[in-house]
């Protein structure tokens, strides 16, 4: 990008979600691509994000469109994930802003279960990028191998995990190949424009994602198999019945071929293959002791 003075400008990325599981993967992939472009971190407080040097921490809320105005200046791309229920407000403050390109993280259940209400809140957010006249990719990872913090709790105090549908293999796939496909569309020619289902390397169940944290911790972890009324009851508890209904439908009560197909997705976009969840169980460890 050329300024009005004809010199060159620095391409800005702004991050949001800076201190997720894929916000922060993705700044650490940002942070190692030897300084092509400015990155900047959006978060709600700067003082606690521990991001990687070299990063522009900037506080702001995406739930209040009218505190980007500073995050957003001079920024030509803009990592955004779908969710946060004023994404209308913040494509079009990107818009004005002057962003060029939009890489959305979506969800797969847009193509493998749309009934669902999250699947057609995400869908159309999709839709408004599309309509927003930026450039855009569109990201629709299945379920995180991060979901299994679930059982973070039960592991460190009883050494267990409860749980329903222990057989069903899923391809969860790792935060950070999301954060890596979100790193080539944001900085490679060829990705706007582009639709990309993401998935890890192969199907893992419930008793597999079990036994990669017992091996990760040198320990035994116990499998309580669960019914899914009864996982429903617990879960309803802290995310309410439909969103309850929702998860156990993805976790095995409502499966279908395209849920459960394994995509080289992650391979193609990146040249390297999907992580596994035994590597994700490795490198997360620390948390279930």
């Amino acid at each position: 990008m050329i300024d009005i003075w004809g010199q060159e400008r620095t391409a800005m990325i702004l991050v949001t979600g800076a201190t997720g599981n894929i916000g922060r993967a993705l700044l650490g992939e940002l942070a190692l691509g030897g300084g092509a472009a400015a990155v900047r971190a959006l978060t709600r407080d700067a003082g606690r994000a521990s991001l990687p040097e070299g990063v522009e921490v900037v506080e702001g809320d995406l739930t209040r469109a009218d505190s980007l105005k500073g995050a957003l200046e001079g920024v030509r791309s803009l990592f955004l994930l779908s969710g946060t229920g004023a994404e209308e407000e913040v494509l079009a403050a990107a818009r004005q802003a002057g962003v060029e390109h939009v890489v959305l993280v979506s969800s797969i259940t847009v193509q493998t279960h749309p009934r669902l209400t999250a699947a057609g809140a995400n869908l159309a957010v999709e839709r408004l990028l599309k309509d927003s006249g930026m450039a855009w990719t569109i990201l629709r990872p299945t379920q995180f191998a991060s979901n299994t913090l679930w059982w973070a709790q039960s592991i460190r105090a009883e050494g267990l995990v409860r749980a329903p549908y222990a057989d069903i293999g899923l391809p969860a796939v790792h935060p950070a190949d999301i954060a890596a496909v979100a790193r080539a569309a944001l900085t490679e020619p060829g990705h706007r424009g582009r639709t990309y289902a993401l998935t890890g390397p192969e199907r893992v169940t419930v008793r597999q994602q079990v036994a990669a944290l017992a091996a990760a911790l040198g320990r035994e972890v116990t499998l309580v198999e669960i019914s899914p009324e009864e996982a429903h009851r617990q879960m309803a508890s802290f995310m309410g019945d439909e969103t309850a209904n929702a998860v156990l439908d993805l976790m095995g009560g409502d499966v279908n071929d395209e849920l459960l197909t394994v995509r080289d997705t992650v391979a193609q976009v990146t040249g390297s293959a999907a992580r596994s969840f035994r590597q994700w169980a490795a490198e997360n460890g620390d948390v279930f002791r």
